[in-house]
């Protein structure tokens, strides 16, 4: 009984934490900048420019999925070129 109380309380501290690790400001931030980023390459006639942009958004969004040592990884993007 008491291991199983002990599991029980262990997948749920796990579970809390991989939430705020989700949700963390820094993520949050890193997925605006993407953001603004991924606009200005919508918004510009220049192609080169516009991949220049995009692929700098996809290294930002990257980084922030990968931030926490791969805890995490439903945000974080696959940026393969083969696809």
């Amino acid at each position: 009984m008491k291991l199983r109380a002990l599991t029980a309380i262990a997948a749920t501290s796990l579970l809390a934490l991989s939430m705020a690790a989700c949700s963390s400001p820094e993520d949050k931030a890193a997925e605006a900048k993407a953001d603004s980023l991924e606009a200005q390459a919508a918004a510009t006639p220049n192609e080169a420019q516009e991949k220049a942009l995009n692929a700098q958004a996809d290294a930002i969004e990257q980084q922030a999925g990968n931030a926490d040592g791969g805890a995490t990884t439903a945000n974080t993007p696959d940026t393969s070129p083969s696809k």
